[in-house]
């Protein structure tokens, strides 16, 4: 009982446990097909090419900066759940196309750049209005709780479906990864009609004026706060977090893996990443000592996962970069979202959004040449130093701003900030 309370009390509302329940069906099909689509460029579509793969995440997460004044605007001045409406029947509808065409034999590369790219922008307005809506579904008492337990359940969803879909793949082809996924579309659209709207903690829409689409950028510009953690997010979001490369060159060309290994590697990240989203979950507020000591974590763990000799070896590096990697984001977004004023939150989480996806473009295509150049360890090693910069970024501004201090006191490392212990 006592754990409802604490890492699960948001499953107390009834809106919440619907959502959460339609989420996690439909984020399996999602990771379902992210393993199927990497799978199809890297081994079908192209001859092992690293790039290839670093195209498709380039198109697939490009858009949420292309499209940024307009997707903060829409989910600051719409009605969320009509838009999470909208995009998610276009998601599914998008899945149901490039399933069928992998099916019936016809799908080429280039349409899978395609998809990829009308995708990233149905996820570019999906994105800030999905996570601004778990504070009409909780408010803002349970805030930093809720965004916990939605990354526990995208994350939870990792560690399921690159499994299933590695089965799949091996057993009846991609094409049918892609169809499922756009069956697992319908549990969020049911989950969606089916809610209370009475018990909605539904605020005052900000009212447009002329300046509306570039407010988000004046607000970040003046919060050094923000600025730091969206500065470090960049870091680690594009030269990090390209697990999709990482993984599927090291489980091809390093150990000579195949679709079973493969999805087992992103389940066992996942594990981690689990584990991660829990931890952020219990806690009461997010901390900018776990931001910074997740970050340095993070690029220790991609260090070790670099040199790691053996298949079940790089598996257990991946656990770790997957506790380090959720707990940076969880963290990260929680602050964000717990110190924007609720009226810009909408804007506020589109450019988090934009810089976490958005920077893609720039690192997935260089990553992957790093990886098809010198080999994919010196990929992973590309993400590291991005971890430790993102660490030291923080920890500068932290010691200047919060008066961070590390000492050793009786033999054992302690932390301080604003002349607390921590």
């Amino acid at each position: 009982m006592s754990l409802i309370k604490g890492t699960f009390r948001s499953l107390n509302g009834f809106n919440y446990r619907m959502w959460a329940g339609g989420a996690i069906v439909s984020n399996i099909g999602t990771w379902m097909q992210r393993t199927a689509q990497d799978w199809l460029v890297l081994t079908q579509l192209s001859n092992h090419n690293a790039t290839a793969v670093g195209v498709v995440m380039a198109l697939q997460f490009g858009p949420p900066v292309l499209l940024l004044p307009l997707t903060g605007f829409a989910a600051d001045h719409y009605d969320r759940r009509k838009i999470l409406l909208i995009t998610q029947a276009s998601m599914g509808i998008l899945a149901l196309g490039l399933g069928i065409l992998t099916i019936t034999g016809l799908v080429q590369l280039w349409q899978v750049y395609v998809f990829a790219f009308l995708l990233g922008c149905m996820t570019s307005f999906d994105a800030p209005a999905r996570q601004t809506f778990v504070s009409d579904l909780v408010g803002e008492a349970d805030l930093s709780n809720a965004v916990a337990l939605n990354s526990t359940s995208f994350n939870a969803a990792r560690m399921i479906g690159p499994a299933i879909a590695g089965v799949l793949i091996a057993s009846v082809g991609t094409g049918w990864v892609f169809l499922i996924n756009a069956a697992s579309f319908g549990a969020v659209l049911f989950s969606l009609s089916f809610l209370r709207k009475n018990e909605l903690h539904q605020k005052d829409k900000a009212i447009p004026t002329s300046g509306s689409l570039i407010d988000g950028f004046r607000y970040v510009w003046k919060r050094s706060d923000l600025r730091v953690v969206l500065f470090m997010l960049f870091l680690i979001g594009t030269f990090g977090i390209n697990f999709a490369i990482f993984i599927s060159t090291m489980a091809v060309t390093v150990f000579h893996a195949g679709a079973k290994q493969y999805g087992l590697l992103t389940s066992m990240m996942a594990i981690g990443s689990v584990t991660g989203a829990l931890l952020s979950a219990r806690r009461a507020k997010p901390s900018h000592t776990v931001l910074c000591a997740a970050a340095a974590i993070f690029g220790f763990g991609l260090s070790l996962a670099a040199v790691m000799p053996t298949y079940w070896l790089f598996g257990c590096a991946l656990i770790i970069v997957g506790v380090a990697a959720q707990s940076f984001t969880t963290t990260a977004n929680s602050t964000v979202q717990i110190s924007t004023d609720p009226v810009m939150r909408g804007r506020v989480m589109a450019i988090f959004f934009a810089i976490a996806l958005g920077g893609t473009p720039i690192g997935a295509p260089f990553v992957g040449w790093v990886a098809d150049t010198f080999g994919p360890r010196y990929g992973l090693c590309v993400g590291a130093v991005a971890g430790f910069a993102a660490a030291l970024v923080g920890i500068i501004y932290y010691a200047k701003h919060h008066q961070l201090r590390i000492r050793i006191d009786t033999g054992r490392l302690r932390l301080s900030s604003d002349g607390r212990d921590l």
